[in-house]
């Protein structure tokens, strides 16, 4: 997912965007993505995006036999070298 810095934001745009993330419970970085999202006028239904969500996991294997997942004791293994 990419991920935006931004330099010189003025002050009094920080501590609205922080008072507002304090409001709604939420993290600053989720406050400012729900923020830019609404002036761009992007409007994503949140019952749609957990709808699509579940509907990955729902597809993914639940026993990981399909899966390519490294053995865990292997790489603590070889943490444990290093």
């Amino acid at each position: 997912m990419p991920s935006l810095q931004i330099r010189e934001l003025p002050e009094s745009i920080y501590q609205k965007l922080k008072e507002q993330a304090g409001k709604e419970f939420r993290s600053l970085s989720q406050q400012a993505i729900i923020t830019l999202a609404k002036g761009l006028g992007i409007h994503e239904d949140p019952k749609d995006r957990r709808r699509k969500v579940l509907e990955r996991i729902a597809q993914e294997p639940v026993d990981g036999s399909e899966t390519s997942l490294p053995d865990p004791v292997v790489l603590i293994q070889e943490d444990r070298k290093r």
